[in-house]
């Protein structure tokens, strides 16, 4: 089932429960994948690199608003915004743990021979691509800079 058929399900689950937070989330999630349908240079089909780069930015986007939210003490609006990152999550993979990260990125490093800030490139484009929907980017980045340094 694609991403686009299970994000309709579930929107019909959350009209029936009156759920506004998982409404709220579930149309912004359909939204961005008609948009990015609409867009001149994309094919009728998604692909599962184009679910996932819209399901982790769609997450990144209200992490960093909960955040900003939580430096002006507005928990008020903070709360909605983390409840929406985490049903969205619920669609992308499994995340790996951090140990598990370390160990994918280790690998990448031995097998491009990567010695230093000035590979740091290299080792983050494959890195990203193979962890794509299973590791945050900024987790990625901390791993590579700290084995790379």
């Amino acid at each position: 089932m694609g991403l686009e058929l299970k994000i309709t399900t579930a929107i019909k689950e959350a009209m029936k429960s009156k759920n506004q937070t998982a409404l709220t989330a579930l149309r912004a999630v359909k939204s961005a994948i008609l948009l990015h349908k609409t867009q001149k240079s994309s094919s009728a089909e998604l692909s599962q690199e184009d679910e996932m780069k819209i399901l982790q930015k769609l997450v990144k986007q209200r992490k960093d608003s909960a955040d900003i939210y939580k430096c002006q003490a507005r928990n008020d609006l903070a709360d909605p915004e983390l409840k929406e990152a985490e049903l969205i999550q619920q669609f992308l993979p499994k995340a790996l743990s951090e140990e598990e990260v370390k160990e994918v990125i280790k690998s990448i490093i031995k097998e491009i021979g990567a010695e230093g800030m000035k590979d740091m490139g290299k080792v983050m484009g494959i890195s990203t691509k193979k962890l794509m929907g299973k590791a945050d980017g900024k987790m990625i980045s901390t791993i590579v800079k700290e084995f790379l340094s």
